[in-house]
């Protein structure tokens, strides 16, 4: 009689896991799909594009510069947060927001000692405190150190210094959000000749951080102070000399692998991608200028989309000149447009309301009153928060199991209870 066949059996559990624990249908699954009800786990076939995190966290950051209420620029950095908080991974360069944060209250800090010290430009009736006043020669005319301290100005310095700062968390947001070497890999094909300074630059303040966070574990370790001006002054050095020899060492292994080798081509080829490179993104600085200040808008909106145009022209033409393949290129897919897009609408919106109606944007300051949270650019704000539901969710970091607990171990019976 011939044996029976064997049948397939189901490893056992960990320890810990339930056994239908991520099967389909289950309670778990379903409940992690209610989490995520458009995004998907990341992996690398769906990896968002990074230059898409970039132009959302630029549009994010172009809205900022279009407005001083203080409730709408906490509102796009509560946006910014939030999105960070969602869709961040565990890599080191990740961790970088935090100190793009301290970096905004420092800058914060450092606009209202301006106005305290060096005096406003803002007329003011409501004295807080009146400085030692010193005196200046006549040329120095207009600069006071010292003074009346009025509400007015100290409030006008708080509007300003808090969009400074937000404008530093939109960039933050980007650095946590975008991987620098998948960023690098998509560049154009004309700008591969500045590859390597684009290495140095992309990379650089991932590697302050980590270096930063390293060196004051180990001075933790150590026993050693890690905070306040001392730690700073023994750890400051270390770490810009560390995160500029990585990531020159970067550039210098990329160019050892022909990172930017170029092949020949006709002069007048050369001519015209220098041209249109250059005056293409010279007219969308000048655009961009042009849009972010107040009276430019309307040579902004006409010299951008040229500027625009003129670059991308210039750096499909000097794509030719490259002969480096990409493996695994990153695609610019359909979440890609909906996070990018969300960026650029909340920015387009902002700047057609400061167009209809500049006074929701900007609250008074003389005379001094409370500021208002206008509806719709606060609605279009809100537009910001789409990358949280549909970029590609990060894969969760995987906890080890808890070892068993050993039994104590028996022991010896003490001479009293022997006798």
């Amino acid at each position: 009689m011939p044996p029976p066949a064997p049948t397939a059996t189901r490893p056992p559990p960990a320890p810990g896991v339930s056994a239908t624990a991520g099967a389909p249908g289950t309670r778990g699954a379903r409940a992690r799909r209610r989490r995520h009800p458009l995004a998907p786990r990341a992996h690398r076939g769906n990896a968002l594009h990074p230059g898409a995190w970039w132009v959302w966290a630029l549009g994010l950051g172009t809205a900022a510069s279009r407005t001083t209420n203080p409730l709408l620029l906490a509102l796009l950095v509560g946006t910014a947060g939030y999105v960070v908080a969602a869709r961040r991974t565990d890599a080191p360069w990740a961790r970088s927001y935090g100190a793009f944060v301290r970096l905004g209250l420092v800058v914060l800090g450092i606009r209202l000692a301006f106005a305290v010290f060096l005096g406003s430009a803002i007329p003011g009736t409501h004295i807080v405190v009146t400085l030692p006043e010193v005196p200046l020669p006549h040329w120095a005319q207009g600069v006071r150190i010292g003074g009346r301290v009025t509400a007015e100005g100290l409030v006008f310095a708080l509007y300003d210094g808090l969009k400074l700062a937000t404008l530093l968390i939109c960039v933050g947001a980007a650095n946590a959000l975008a991987n620098p070497a998948r960023l690098l890999k998509s560049l154009p094909g004309a700008l591969y000749e500045a590859g390597v300074a684009v290495v140095v630059a992309l990379t650089f303040a991932p590697n302050l951080i980590a270096d930063g966070r390293r060196l004051r574990a180990a001075r933790r370790l150590r026993g050693r102070p890690d905070r306040g001006l001392g730690g700073l002054l023994h750890v400051g050095l270390p770490v810009l000399e560390g995160a500029l020899e990585r990531s020159v060492a970067l550039a210098a292994s990329m160019d050892a692998r022909g990172y930017g080798r170029t092949v020949e081509v006709s002069p007048a080829v050369r001519r015209t991608t220098a041209v249109l490179t250059l005056g293409g993104l010279l007219g969308v600085c000048v655009g961009t200028y042009g849009l972010l200040t107040a009276d430019g808008g309307r040579y902004g909106a006409a010299v951008l989309p040229a500027g625009l145009a003129a670059a991308l022209g210039g750096l499909a033409l000097g794509g030719r000149r490259s002969p480096r393949t990409r493996y695994r290129p990153d695609v610019w897919g359909v979440r890609a447009w909906l996070v990018a897009g969300s960026g650029v609408a909340v920015a387009a919106l902002l700047i057609v309301t400061g167009a209809h109606d500049p006074a929701a944007l900007h609250p008074g300051v003389v005379p001094l009153t409370a500021p208002s949270l206008p509806l719709w650019p606060a609605a279009s704000v809100l537009l910001g928060l789409l990358p949280a539901l549909v970029a590609p969710a990060p894969a969760p970091t995987p906890t080890p199991p808890t070892p068993p607990t050993a039994p104590p171990a028996p022991t010896a019976p003490t001479a009293k209870e022997s006798s």
